[in-house]
């Protein structure tokens, strides 16, 4: 048995009716539920669980969730990204559920699952993954019944919050797609369903190859033994997402490749595009470069979209359905397949002819974008906001993350 097993301790922070009661105690989790196995239900794949941060939110069957009937975690591939959920829902064989709890609540179990460093339970070899022993194994600090619902009920109501602002996104990305619809014409059609005002006598959309429309600035093929960890910044495939920069792998080279390598940098509201598997969920990874990457040195697989038209509207017309899937067309056949403005150059869509309509459809548009950006700013708030409590409400232990 453990050394931390009969220790016991308090968080930095504890509601006023609970200071004076006893300290938390350390028990491993098999004294506190009981872990079913999943199964594999046809209807739900794993696929329809997301990673825990994104408010607890199941697409399938979010209605079936937070009803405090269970906890459930990811056991397969999820030891770097866990899967925490909580309330009733059909479990997966790649998760474990909770049940049959001791002197834990669900939810309170919900919260114990956030605050493991489940890096350090990996079984050896094959896929990263858990099994039921191990996780019996892990100690864990608990207080009695009434503060851990006290303590549930506080992170839930952040949880409750975050889940409202992705809500929001969701929302904000079906009034985007539905006015794109609109706003782009259709398979036979050569102006759009929707205009504005101003440019309804304006005639006909121009029909064009890509060529005519944009071309692609390839980056340089940098080595890896050039990486360093401070200097300019390096902008590979990893960090372009879907329609925004990825933060989370900073790469730098030299600060001498700024001025050598020059031609290859990018600024702040340029275009950037993945060629490497540039179609991901039937979207484009596109996006615009932001502050943090202001400056920084295409990578040989990173293309810049170049363009006399509005880039802006090129930008968005790339994400029209209809784009998507012609270039998709065009660049299938290879693996992993690769995307140069060669292959896609013959591709016909059209374009409004003046460039005050276009600028009026991508400041439409991106005003759409901004909205979602701000609430992706609020998500990181509250995230943060979390954490911090979470740091207070619950005891350090060996087990807590870093």
């Amino acid at each position: 048995m453990s050394k931390q097993v009969g220790k016991v301790l308090k968080p930095e922070f504890r509601f006023p009716e609970f200071r004076d009661a006893r300290e938390w105690a350390i028990k491993p989790l098999n004294k506190l539920f009981t872990i079913g196995s999943g199964k594999d239900y046809k209807h739900l794949s794993s696929g329809d669980v997301p990673v825990y941060g994104s408010g607890g939110y199941m697409r399938s069957v979010n209605a079936y969730l937070y009803d405090g009937e269970s906890a459930c975690i990811g056991r397969k591939g999820t030891i770097n990204n866990p899967i925490f959920l909580t309330g009733k829902f059909w479990t997966v064989d790649t998760l474990f559920y909770t049940h049959s709890f001791k002197e834990c609540l669900p939810k309170f179990a919900y919260l114990i699952f956030q605050n493991i460093n489940w890096l350090t339970h990996n079984e050896a070899g094959g896929v990263p993954s858990l099994s039921k022993t191990n996780i019996y194994k892990i100690e864990v600090a608990v207080p009695s019944p009434d503060e851990q619902e006290k303590i549930v009920e506080c992170i839930v109501s952040i949880d409750e919050l975050i889940t409202e602002q992705y809500k929001k996104i969701v929302s904000l990305k079906a009034h985007k797609k539905g006015l794109m619809q609109k706003l782009f014409p259709t398979d036979g059609e050569t102006v759009p369903k929707l205009r504005f005002p101003e440019f309804r006598g304006a005639g006909e959309w121009e029909r064009k190859q890509l060529k005519k429309v944009f071309s692609i600035f390839q980056g340089f093929a940098f080595s890896s033994k050039d990486s360093v960890t401070e200097g300019v910044r390096w902008l590979k495939i990893a960090d372009v997402s879907i329609q925004k920069m990825n933060h989370n792998s900073p790469s730098f080279l030299p600060a001498e490749h700024e001025e050598k390598h020059k031609k290859f940098s990018v600024k702040q509201g340029d275009y950037v595009i993945a060629l490497t598997r540039p179609v991901l969920s039937k979207q484009l990874k596109m996006a615009p470069v932001d502050k943090v990457f202001n400056g920084a040195l295409l990578n040989q697989r990173v293309g810049k979209l170049v363009t006399i038209q509005n880039s802006a509207f090129v930008y968005y017309l790339l994400q029209t359905s209809k784009l998507i899937s012609d270039i998709e067309k065009s660049i299938s056949g290879s693996e992993p397949p690769n995307l140069s403005a060669q292959q896609i150059e013959g591709i016909k869509t059209y374009i409004p002819s003046n460039k005050k309509e276009q600028e009026k459809i991508a400041d439409c548009l991106s005003s759409i974008d901004d909205l979602m950006t701000e609430q992706d700013k609020k998500i990181i708030l509250l995230k943060a906001h979390k954490k911090g409590l979470m740091q207070q409400l619950f005891p350090v232990t060996d087990e807590v993350n870093e």
